[in-house]
């Protein structure tokens, strides 16, 4: 069954939502804290080695209470169940959207057949052989070791991997990894200098085979090839993740991993496009990044919405959009093995919920999608940062940050948490014209600057804290803003799972494509 089509501006608990917006939007964080001193404790989730302050926010109980209801109203719990169960709920492409399953141990019926054997046997066959690289049992065609991996793809089958690897560098083997999505020459030259085509292993990934860049960049690496080690090492070096095996094959290629229609690709990570990963960190690893994922999934469909992470954090966000007229959400991860995270969530966010045709096929008379961006902290602090303290634009922001380091560097760690946890104040409190004064008179500085030295505060923020990075606990993050992403499309009654303003343009570069010169 597909999803309900509902307007979210024709229900009860909009419209109630709009009344009570009227009556708090001058509040401000500090007031409802003095109203609600128990806001830390009761704006709190915690989830394993996960938690969510949400008590930083400019809203109330009341606020919660109408926004659940919202989500009630727009019967978010069915949504929920035809997501897990395999449904057709991205409608327009009739598919199922059935990225939890890859990372699930319960058995998962699709169409009547039990996905999980094809999902373990494909899982086994990425250990063994990403343990076969790693340990040197599968080599090159010149009999060297492979000591470089060559991931070509683009969207989700470059994003969701290398942001994994790239926050997971703490547990990285001895194989260095590599990166080709951009139909761009020069990078692609500067990288083919760099590595040996005699110890590098190419993982041409592409659901269609037919991805206009993957495999304008996959034919270029392979005529390269061929011309240093001859067309007979081709089936030794390259290997495919693919639905389109006819394609792989023509393309020369013998060893394939699957992927199914109903995983999409900006969610295919936790599929064989993960293999890169496995191969990276180690499937041991790769399969802790499942198991946390998965751990937020059972939260996600089981838990009731007043204290469920992902629905919290998407009600919170449609409050904000809908209702202050924001148009940006920041995301601040307080580690730098992080700080691909805002680029990633880009795609999760904005290529599923850029849309502006409901789920009936009319136009939408309500702001849909936010425009997601970040970086990390500290650096933020030193950049963007200035305008959120004191620039005229609402824009909520998450924070995520670590209770321990991974180097056990303590004295650095208790520093970037120190500067965390100060943002967060800063911009929740500020500093009034009083508490500025005193501030110039104390350092003796010209009083003329009181205008500029006042902080309004009142800026909201999620605070989201995680033990440690881990395998584990970043499956865990992904999955939380993947399932965030889910409930927002469902709130707005819009497909999440279609990106087809994608792919007009790659029809326009196609057709232009003779005309450059």
């Amino acid at each position: 069954m597909p999803l309900h089509k509902i307007d979210p501006t024709t229900t009860v608990a909009w419209s109630k939502l709009k009344e009570h917006f009227e009556t708090i939007k001058d509040t401000t964080i500090d007031e409802f804290f003095r109203k609600e001193p128990l806001r830390s404790e009761l704006f709190n989730v915690e989830l394993n080695s996960l938690s969510l302050d949400y008590s930083k926010n400019r809203l109330d109980s009341k606020t919660l209470e109408l926004l659940l209801s919202f989500a009630k109203e727009m019967k978010l719990e069915e949504s929920i169940e035809k997501l897990f169960k395999g449904n057709l709920i991205n409608e327009t492409e009739n598919r199922a959207v059935l990225h939890t399953a890859l990372r699930s141990s319960e058995d998962v019926y699709f169409e009547g057949k039990n996905i999980r054997p094809d999902i373990e046997s494909v899982l086994t066959d990425i250990k063994q052989y990403s343990d076969n690289i790693i340990n040197g049992n599968i080599k090159g065609y010149t009999g060297k070791n492979i000591t470089d991996i060559v991931n070509i793809g683009i969207g989700g089958s470059d994003l969701g991997p290398q942001i994994v690897i790239d926050s997971l560098r703490f547990y990285k083997n001895h194989i260095k990894t590599h990166f080709i999505s951009n139909i761009d020459g020069d990078y692609i030259y500067d990288l083919l200098n760099e590595i040996n085509p005699e110890t590098t292993l190419f993982i041409v990934v592409s659901k269609t085979f037919k991805t206009q860049e993957t495999m304008a960049n996959a034919k270029s690496i392979r005529k390269w090839f061929i011309g240093l080690l001859g067309k007979e090492a081709v089936n030794t070096h390259f290997i495919a993740v693919s639905a389109n095996k006819e394609e792989v094959n023509k393309f020369g290629i013998e060893k394939t991993f699957p992927i199914w229609d109903w995983v999409g690709g900006r969610f295919s990570m936790w599929s064989a496009v993960g293999l890169s990963i496995s191969l990276s960190i180690g499937f041991d690893n790769f399969n802790k990044m499942l198991e946390g994922a998965n751990y937020m999934d059972k939260h996600f469909r089981q838990t009731p919405f007043k204290n469920n992470i992902p629905v919290l954090l998407s009600l919170i966000s449609i409050w904000y959009n809908n209702f202050f007229d924001t148009d940006s959400e920041l995301v601040l991860p307080y580690s730098q093995y992080l700080e691909r995270l805002p680029i990633y969530l880009q795609q999760i966010s904005m290529e599923s919920n850029g849309k502006s045709i409901d789920r009936t096929g009319h136009k939408v008379s309500y702001q849909t999608g936010n425009i997601v961006w970040g970086g990390a902290g500290t650096n933020a602090q030193h950049a963007f940062m200035q305008l959120l303290h004191q620039g005229t634009k609402i824009i909520p922001t998450d924070f995520i940050g670590f209770k321990n380091s991974l180097h056990q560097f303590n004295d650095h760690h208790r520093e970037l948490m120190s500067n965390y946890n100060a943002q967060i104040k800063a911009l929740t409190y500020g500093k009034n014209k009083q508490e500025a004064y005193l501030d110039l008179k104390l350092k003796k500085e010209n009083t003329n600057l009181l205008p500029h030295k006042i902080f309004e505060g009142n800026k909201p923020t999620n605070n989201i804290m995680i033990d440690k990075l881990t395998p584990y606990t970043l499956g865990m993050l992904l999955a939380m803003y993947e399932h965030k992403v889910f409930v927002q499309g469902v709130l707005w009654n819009i497909f999440s799972f279609d990106q087809f303003g994608v792919e007009l343009g790659k029809e326009l570069a196609y057709r232009s494509e003779p005309d450059i010169v």
